[in-house]
């Protein structure tokens, strides 16, 4: 039992210490390959604090949804970074690090902000909760499905045991199954965490933002809320990803060497995963936003294809 609080409080250190550098890391990259100089890695921490230092502003009449919604949002991306394998594959007592579990953990903030855009009662809101929740209906089919393969061979749907069977086990990384899985799951992480060319974090377009569509009328603490629960579930869903395509180098037990060396690997696999994925995004556009569900439809049928392969293959 003690094993399995001490690994919750190391991913809970490292999802909360990384995440705003991570940001820092993607958004400096980004700038320096447009020719900007940018904030710094720094910049994301700096952003936070003065957000957590100011109080909320919220218009008269507006009910507890605009209080509660950033909350839920924060409570669920903490709740996601614990029970994926971040640091160690070391089963945890009591935590149930099931995929169904992570995916309705993943589910309830997706409809925190969604439930966030339409009490604004502005256009820009509900669009983006619509567009938001549209895109949700095709994004989580897709993580059940890819993991569900990947699941597979390993007998079980507990993300640390396919984790760390892949990673006692070469060929279950060279194979149709986990190149098929592992692509429509980066497609789900791009799409979930609202990057190009799903959506653009960093526009204020009326016509074409989604996630910043329902934050519009947060601000101060809120805000602060939101946008460190939406960058934790950036972290723990590459977190996730890294690890299942590159599974090595997490604790097998809960000894400190052992934590260390997996929150060290873990941080630069997640560091450099970042980089790449910014780097990538100065050379692609937006799509088109109904061009978008075209998208994850083929992540989707990706999946598939990885779930029957498995199937034919172990």
């Amino acid at each position: 039992m003690m094993a399995s609080v001490l690994v919750i409080a190391v991913h809970l250190v490292l999802a909360l210490a990384i995440t705003p550098l991570l940001i820092g890391v993607m958004r400096t990259v980004r700038a320096r390959l447009e020719g900007r100089v940018g904030g710094g890695v720094l910049q994301p921490w700096r952003d936070v604090i003065k957000l957590f230092g100011k109080e909320p502003l919220r218009a008269p009449g507006s009910s507890p949804v605009l209080a509660w919604a950033p909350l839920l949002l924060m409570a669920s991306s903490l709740v996601l970074v614990t029970l994926i394998p971040l640091v160690s594959t070391l089963p945890l007592a009591s935590v149930p690090g099931d995929l169904f579990v992570v995916v309705s953990v993943l589910l309830l903030g997706t409809v925190a902000l969604a439930m966030l855009g339409l009490e604004s009662g502005t256009a820009f809101g509900g669009m983006g909760s619509s567009r938001h929740m549209m895109f949700t209906a095709l994004v989580e089919p897709t993580v059940l499905l890819s993991i569900y393969a990947l699941s597979v061979p390993v007998g079980t749907s507990a993300l640390a045991a396919i984790v760390r069977g892949r990673r006692d086990d070469l060929s279950l990384l060279l194979n149709p199954v986990s190149i098929l899985a592992i692509a429509a799951l980066i497609v789900v992480v791009i799409a979930e965490t609202g990057r190009l060319p799903v959506d653009n974090p960093s526009t204020h377009l009326e016509l074409t933002m989604v996630h910043e569509a329902m934050i519009l009328e947060s601000g101060g603490r809120d805000l602060g809320w939101l946008e460190f629960g939406s960058w934790l579930r950036l972290t723990g869903l590459l977190g996730l990803a890294v690890n299942l395509a590159v599974p090595w180098g997490l604790a097998s037990d809960a000894s400190a060497f052992a934590l260390i060396v997996g929150t060290a690997t873990t941080t630069v696999k997640l560091l450099l995963v970042g980089a790449a994925l910014a780097a990538v995004e100065v050379f692609i556009a937006k799509l088109r936003l109904f061009r978008v569900p075209e998208l994850l439809a083929g992540s989707f049928v990706l999946a598939f294809l990885s779930v029957s392969a498995s199937y034919l293959v172990f």
